[in-house]
């Protein structure tokens, strides 16, 4: 099966900073709030940590080899706001901006296009001894980064995602507290979190546009989103109020409480709520700052939940004894890509990229030397394939970046779980293309999503009863 992307479809891969770097006090860098959290006891599994990651600091050349040997068009990457600003008073390191020099010259050469996340999660340890993402004063020092960066790459950076994910800085680093910084704000705190993510988008937006008004800017999203159990007209709307729903109590892990005060300049409904009175005493002129709409959005996702209509409202679907699910336990949920990505290009009408989506599997060196993952193959065939009819259907989606491009740090996950195209034998820092590299170089090459050149059986996402995207 041929996937319906076009000939401008771009196909890319993605990493951050932190995940794949290492050495990020090395040539004057500072440390991030991660270097911190990692030297935390039990923070992270196996007490790992990311001091030498991928060693991609020293290894970039080997890995944008593999950019160009996959043959993708776009490389979406975060540049460490730590390593270039250690102080996060605008005294730039020369050093580590010259680290990204390379970085990004190395793309050009190799005929890929850079884009740029300016901020996946690596807070210099700096602003956060200043009050962090919990005072405006980050938003302010992170639009004076932005603005200095766009500046420095014009003419070789045209696009931009401001912010990674507020959702976790919000949820995860604020909230639970598994994230660096380790906080656990009461709902009061994790809204002026939100909001000081929300200014610092606007300002560096404005900032990255006046230093080059030719780059185009967004911002990564992620958060709930739902998908119809059956395809009737009751339970697609089901799905559709269930992902923009903003009084489940999880109101911080939602894509409109980022997205609507940007694109739409208000926030979600939330009258009788505790977050009404929130809402209510952000200032017009800080809501006008928020609403500066970007020129794209991307979507971070890897799994929804199956909604069905009952009497006035809905229900989440069970998920049936045995329901697939990755090495990381989440739930397999291709449809996700179809659905979900509708109800967002319904919602806000801006084109769109898939910035990460994505499987761990638990991979390993087989006697072979080589890395068979099947099970990684047979989830993209099945995402691109519902992603490809979301396009059909009207989805703005202009691109799709494979998280990630190599396994790497992940998070409090440490190095458990892999999610690359290409395996990383840390021991020695080799890096093995999988399988799923090959059939991927395939995807890009010609389209067809077939799980291998020899199978050309359908696959099916759900159970043959019901409704799925099909592989024929």
């Amino acid at each position: 099966m041929s996937g319906n992307f076009g000939t401008d479809f771009v196909w890319g891969a993605a990493s951050s900073a932190f995940q794949i770097e290492g050495f990020s006090t090395e040539d004057g860098g500072g440390p991030s709030i991660w270097d911190t959290f990692c030297r935390v006891p039990g923070k992270i599994a196996y007490d790992d940590n990311g001091d030498i990651a991928c060693d991609s600091y020293h290894r970039c050349g080997e890995d944008i080899g593999l950019l160009k040997e996959l043959g993708v068009k776009a490389y979406r990457f975060s540049t460490s706001w730590a390593r270039i600003d250690p102080r996060a008073d605008g005294s730039w390191n020369k050093e580590g901006l010259a680290y990204y020099d390379r970085v990004v010259d190395l793309c050009l050469s190799s005929g890929i296009t850079p884009y740029l996340t300016l901020y996946h999660w690596e807070l210099p340890q700096a602003a956060q001894d200043r009050g962090g993402w919990q005072v405006r004063q980050t938003a302010e020092a992170f639009a004076r980064f932005a603005g200095m960066m766009a500046d420095h790459f014009r003419g070789r950076v045209s696009h931009y995602f401001t912010l990674n994910e507020p959702q976790c800085t919000v949820a995860l680093g604020h909230q639970s507290g598994v994230h660096a910084p380790g906080k656990q704000l009461d709902t009061a705190g994790q809204f002026g979190v939100l909001v000081n993510q929300l200014l610092a988008h606007g300002l560096a937006q404005r900032a990255i546009q006046a230093a080059d008004p030719k780059a185009l800017v967004g911002i990564a999203s992620t958060g709930r989103l739902c998908y119809p159990e059956t395809e009737t007209p009751e339970n697609i709307q089901a799905a559709r109020e269930a992902t923009f729903a903003a009084t489940d109590g999880d109101w911080t892990f939602t894509h409109h409480w980022l997205l609507d005060p940007i694109c739409l300049g208000r926030f979600p409904d939330c009258a009788g709520t505790r977050l009404e009175p929130l809402v209510r005493a952000v200032t017009p002129e800080d809501m006008a700052i928020m609403h500066t709409v970007p020129h794209m959005l991307g979507y971070n996702i890897y799994n929804g939940h199956a909604v069905r209509a009952q009497g006035a409202g809905y229900v989440y679907a069970p998920r049936w004894p045995g329901f697939p699910r990755t090495a990381l336990k989440w739930p397999v949920t291709p449809e996700v890509l179809d659905w979900g990505v509708r109800f967002l290009q319904e919602r806000y009408g801006l084109p769109g990229y898939i910035t990460e989506n994505g499987v761990s599997c638990n991979d390993r060196v087989f006697l072979d030397g080589q890395v068979h993952d099947p099970d990684r193959i047979d989830f993209l065939a099945r995402y691109l394939a519902c992603l490809s009819r979301a396009i059909e259907n009207g989805a703005d989606i202009r691109g799709y970046f494979h998280w990630a491009l190599t396994d790497n740090f992940e998070w409090h996950n440490g190095y458990g779980e892999r999610f690359g195209l290409v395996f990383m034998d840390y021991p020695g820092l080799r890096r093995i293309p999988k399988d799923s590299f090959r059939w991927y170089q395939q995807v890009i090459r010609t389209g067809n999503l077939t799980l291998s050149p020899g199978n050309q059986s359908s696959v099916s996402a759900r159970s043959p009863q019901r409704p799925e995207c099909d592989l024929p």
